[in-house]
């Protein structure tokens, strides 16, 4: 089995390398077998990676073809929430046209597209109860609607696919939350953060392992080539983060306790005293049931997630 991931030197991509190396260290694991190829438009020093242009479908057919693509795990996307909203075109392309190009190499090849999705494809309705994937797309703005359009091109294609919807991304890797709270409660004796937007961190190594469970899932079992045509019910969207909810304020308090960063005064404040070209959802924690229950996964609770990656960066 011959795996592609695309957006390999983001931060879900590094995770997926961290946990592929950690799966080939110790083979008692269960693993998605077979080989991968790491892609990205972009080079990292030191991270062997082969170039590809997801936006362009002849490359990503040629790449399919020529060295044997059974499956992609989609981990590109355009991700600037704000910069979204006066760079549609790019968003649009990135998060739509893009997974289009995927689904419909993997449906020639007879292959399984994962392809990651976002809670912001919710946020126009207002509820307080874990959304399932039946719950209908009502984003808020341009980048939530670009990536309902991704799904919708990877469903309209008809590929073997699946849809996995995540929240609140961080690691060891890259920018995001947790990295800008421990820079900031480092450095700032005082901090405001919005308390009236909840959801669920997500550990980008927990998700990484959920889609190699996707993938073992799908992949033929020894000595039967047919087995991936057997698992065709895979086939759908797909709620992960992890376990519990917590607003950005909490998430942020939790940052400062367990990295030891105590002495920044962090406040609670209402998200409309930090202006935004776009309104985020204000509740879009995520109902996991369905992954949990097709794949026979338990899901870490969020803090304990948390404390393993300020763990992990204190290491560095």
């Amino acid at each position: 089995m011959t795996i592609l991931i695309t957006g390999a030197n983001g931060q879900l991509g590094m995770s997926l390398r961290d946990v592929i190396s950690a799966d080939r260290a110790n083979p008692g694991t269960q693993a998605a077998p077979g080989s991968f190829i790491f892609t990205d438009v972009a080079e990292l020093p030191g991270v062997a990676t082969e170039k590809l242009d997801i936006t362009d479908l002849e490359a990503v057919r040629r790449m399919v073809k020529e060295r044997g693509v059974d499956a992609i795990v989609n981990c590109a996307a355009y991700t600037n929430v704000d910069k979204a909203e006066s760079d549609r075109e790019l968003a649009e392309l990135l998060n739509a046209t893009a997974p289009e190009n995927l689904a419909k190499a993997m449906k020639e090849a007879s292959g399984l597209l994962v392809h990651i999705s976002t809670d912001y494809v919710f946020g126009g309705e207002a509820y307080n109860t874990p959304c399932n994937e039946s719950r209908t797309g009502t984003p808020t703005g341009v980048y939530g609607l670009t990536k309902l359009h991704g799904e919708q091109a990877v469903q309209r294609v008809g590929c073997r696919h699946v849809i996995i919807r995540t929240a609140w991304l961080y690691s060891e890797y890259g920018r995001n939350f947790v990295k800008t709270m421990l820079d900031l409660t480092a450095t700032k004796p005082q901090l405001k953060v919005v308390f009236d937007q909840v959801g669920t961190p997500t550990y980008a190594h927990d998700l990484a392992e959920a889609i190699m469970a996707v993938l073992a899932a799908d992949a033929p079992q020894a000595g039967s080539a047919a087995a991936p045509q057997a698992a065709p019910q895979l086939t759908g969207i797909y709620h992960f983060s992890n376990e519990g909810a917590c607003s950005w304020y909490d998430f942020a308090k939790m940052i400062a306790e367990y990295s030891g960063q105590t002495a920044c005064d962090i406040r609670p404040c209402h998200s409309d005293e930090f202006p935004s070209p776009v309104k985020r959802p204000a509740y879009s924690v995520l109902d996991k049931t369905k992954f949990k229950n097709t794949f026979g996964r338990t899901i870490p609770y969020w803090t304990e997630s948390l404390k393993t990656c300020i763990a992990n960066l204190k290491k560095q």
